[in-house]
């Protein structure tokens, strides 16, 4: 049901919304695909829980979860491999990959992994292959030519259509270096690629789209299936304390609902039926979502599409956040509430979850009170985010887990996402 009443700008202003603008059949579609995929919402006898034997918590923030959630004991594997935020992608490999395969094989109902505090949070780029490594000196040999040429040129005052080609020519190479440097980064988030870890082959450049992303028209014909993907998210934080609060809010919320206010922090006026790329693209998705929370939820939806984000006393009761865009620069606007959940669309703002002195958002939101939130361990381009409208659509619905919500709003796998929170919390809004 949509709540008209419900719906106010920043100024406090009620507005009416006349006509939404969502994907098209997008709910049907995905509900037409569920059934006949013979799939339910994920339970706790689905999930896997990876922990670390190396990291002090670990193992007891496992079993507490374990424990809360009645997972069945034997879905515990228990890694030996570096405590830190970043490992190897070797030792991701070899310490990471094997024993979770061994499980998955001895139990093919599991559908979902939960990595606990003190698994890495990013795998380390291998570097580059002795061809990329060649191709890109070429393309730099080249370069430094071109360069010489054209102050060779300006030097001896030459035709300035020649040193204009010249410089034309530079700044294509250049352009052309920056793709190629692009498209070789082969650094990911652990469990972005541990949702790729039932996959033997598959390229380590940048992304791999992802079969259940609902945006993607094309999912049947990818190379990457269905049954090659797992759900993966993580319950991590600054220490154990934290762990322990996001674990029993999710389950308080699920049980008494989740209370409070939706907010969405859009940086442009909404878009009407206009087609957007790229940041308009996620602008305008921005206020979708805030329309599909408005419909399905007596929440009250606060949007604000001025310049400047929401400031400290605007969100005091925040149950649901998106928005953009503060570079690795929290805003301490919210007071988030027991099972609130929300993420900030802007670059590595899950790049660390224990440096005490960063203020990427994902580390302060869960540092605030947040009990699940999204966010890239480095660049991810803007199109990798999960795209509002779907992932707070389902979210709200009710029906689906948040790791659920989350599979089937993020475009790319193999890349740099991270889901911090209970995949097994189900969002209740009463």
């Amino acid at each position: 049901m949509f709540h008209p009443d419900h719906f106010v700008k920043k100024s406090g202003n009620k507005a009416a919304m006349n006509k939404f603008f969502f994907l098209p059949c997008i709910f049907t579609v995905f509900f037409v695909w569920f059934a006949l995929a013979g799939a339910s919402a994920l339970t706790p006898e689905e999930v896997l829980v990876v922990a670390n034997m190396n990291a002090a918590k670990s193992k007891g923030l496992a079993a507490y979860y374990m424990k809360k959630r009645q997972i069945p004991p034997e879905n515990l594997v228990l890694l030996f491999m570096t405590d830190k935020e970043q490992c190897s992608r070797e030792e991701y490999e070899q310490k990471v990959v094997p024993p979770v395969r061994r499980a998955l094989a001895a139990n093919p109902d599991l559908r979902a992994i939960v990595t606990i505090f003190g698994v890495p949070l990013k795998i380390a780029s291998p570097g580059h292959s002795q061809e990329e490594q060649a191709q890109l000196d070429r393309m730099t040999l080249e370069k430094e030519q071109l360069k010489d040429q054209l102050s060779a040129a300006e030097t001896k005052n030459s035709d300035p259509d020649f040193i204009q080609q010249k410089k034309q020519q530079l700044s294509k190479l250049e352009q052309k270096i920056t793709r190629h440097i692009r498209q070789l980064d082969k650094g990911a988030s652990l469990d972005s690629e541990l949702m790729l870890v039932k996959k033997e082959d598959y390229p380590l450049n940048m992304w791999v789209p992802n079969p259940y992303y609902l945006g993607f028209a094309d999912r049947n014909k990818m190379s990457i299936k269905k049954e090659d993907v797992i759900m993966v998210s993580r319950l991590d934080a600054a220490d154990d304390t934290i762990v322990r609060r996001i674990i029993d809010d999710s389950m308080e919320a699920e049980i008494l609902g989740l209370k409070g206010s939706a907010y969405f922090d859009a940086r442009w006026k909404h878009p009407g039926d206009k087609k957007k790329t790229g940041y308009g693209l996620y602008d305008g998705s921005i206020h979708r979502a805030a329309e599909k929370v408005s419909q399905k939820t007596p929440m009250t939806v606060v949007v604000n599409d001025e310049s400047a984000l929401f400031q400290k006393g605007d969100s005091p009761d925040t149950a649901l956040y998106c928005g953009w865009y503060s570079l690795a620069r929290y805003v301490d606007a919210f007071v988030w509430q027991k099972g609130s959940v929300g993420f900030h669309i802007a670059s590595s703002e899950c790049a660390t979850l224990k440096n005490e002195n960063s203020q990427v958002w994902c580390k302060k939101m869960l540092d605030n009170g947040i009990a699940a939130t999204i966010g890239p361990v480095g660049e991810p381009y803007v199109q990798a985010f999960p795209l509002p409208e779907i992932f707070f659509d389902f979210l709200v619905e009710g029906y689906l887990r948040l790791a659920e919500s989350y599979l089937v709003s993020l475009p790319y796998l193999s890349w740099k996402m991270v889901l911090v929170g209970d995949p097994l919390y189900r969002v209740n809004i009463q």
